[in-house]
């Protein structure tokens, strides 16, 4: 039997990074994803960025870790789920993983334990350009080799943040290259004392009037900062290009979830354009709450169509029922040939990507067995 397109990526991939704009059911997507891979017999890890409160509650636990947290299978069981692998849940610390990297790649104990003690490091590892999308990846790539796991689905932030996973390797290293990073790792000279003497005269000047706003004292500790994370510089800029690597391996693949609303399809082309371009797999499009049209859309219906039915059902409406009946169908006709106008720019630019359509639900998916029936639609669909 031939497998579907999600359903295959799910048998042949280490890992699926589930991106999208925000309100387009991305979290839940990443969610179903897992419970499909979990049912079929995989141990998942599912990886969050955000505390993604939706997700937590989605699993049935109270919130979202940074400890890698195994939902209960008794979950599964009392929903009707049967489960032949696992499900486990983890939220990303930036900070921790920050940290993990000064100390690994730190030349000496005492050089991180004193990076690490830093006030300046407290506020760069969770605020520095880049720091969050880095330390996903670097998360990403650590787990990915982690035999407890079959498969990883990484759930990202909304697009505008999830583009910036592409560049966070680079973003980095070039923080970390920066003039600026060299004028204070200068001006700090070997007997830890921070001199402005050494550097151009128009750095130093600029440098002072910083100094006068904030105190002599900060530029002191930045200097002092900027040299010890120059010492880990070597390390970084080697990770950093593993990482980028890894994100162009044959065991990652990308799915990129959307709407059919025109902003969110555009936002999901111009992601998958930069996948394209970064030579970074794509593996399928989901278009989340796609209107199908009425079963007799095409045909049409009367009122007298709609009192047949109500009379067959023995249904107990008001007069003007039928009159409302026939105005529902035409809107959902209507509906239906929007998103699918919507969808052919979609189609023509996926350049064999598979799109599945998962169509609207009557209810929020908010518990495991309705993550169960849309891991269904999506696992079928395509």
């Amino acid at each position: 039997m031939t497998l579907s397109p999600l359903a295959q990526l799910l048998e042949s991939r280490r890992v699926i990074v589930a991106v999208g704009a925000g309100g387009v059911g991305k979290t839940t997507t990443a969610a179903a994803l897992s419970v499909a891979a979990a049912r079929a017999g995989k141990r998942v890890l599912c990886l969050t960025i955000d505390p993604a409160k939706r997700l937590a509650e989605s699993l049935g636990l109270g919130e979202m870790r940074s400890e890698a947290v195994t939902v209960n299978p008794k979950r599964f069981a009392d929903a009707g789920v049967p489960l032949a692998g696992s499900l486990t849940a983890m939220m990303l610390d930036t900070k921790r993983t920050f940290d993990e990297l000064i100390i690994k790649y730190s030349s000496t104990k005492d050089k991180a334990d004193k990076l690490l003690s830093n006030k300046l490091y407290q506020y760069v590892s969770t605020s520095l350009a880049g720091t969050q999308e880095y330390m996903a990846m670097e998360k990403l790539v650590a787990v990915k080799d982690d035999p407890r796991y079959d498969l990883i689905v990484l759930d990202t932030p909304p697009t505008a943040n999830a583009l910036d996973f592409l560049d966070a390797p680079e973003r980095l290293v070039t923080a970390l290259d920066s003039t600026t990073m060299k004028w204070f790792v200068d001006a700090f000279q070997k007997s830890g004392k921070f001199s402005l003497n050494i550097i151009a005269k128009s750095a130093a000047t600029i440098l002072r009037g910083i100094g006068r706003i904030t105190g002599g004292g900060f530029l002191e500790a930045m200097a002092e900062f900027i040299a010890d994370l120059n010492d880990l510089f070597g390390g970084f800029k080697e990770r950093a290009l593993r990482v980028e690597q890894a994100l162009r391996g044959p065991e990652i693949a990308f799915v990129l979830v959307t709407s059919a609303s025109p902003p969110s399809i555009q936002e999901v082309l111009y992601f998958a354009r930069r996948l394209e371009e970064a030579d970074m797999p794509r593996g399928a499009f989901v278009v989340n709450r796609f209107h199908m049209a009425p079963r007799l859309g095409a045909k049409g219906v009367t009122e007298e169509d709609a009192k047949k039915s109500i009379s067959e059902r023995s249904l107990v409406l008001d007069d003007d029922a039928p009159a409302r009946i026939l105005r529902a169908h035409a809107d959902a006709v209507q509906l239906a040939a929007l998103d699918a106008h919507h969808l052919r720019v979609l189609e023509e630019a996926s350049r064999a990507t598979p799109i599945i359509r998962v169509v609207e639900l009557e209810t929020d998916v908010h518990d495991i067995r309705l993550l169960s029936r849309l891991a269904d639609i999506l696992i079928r669909s395509g």
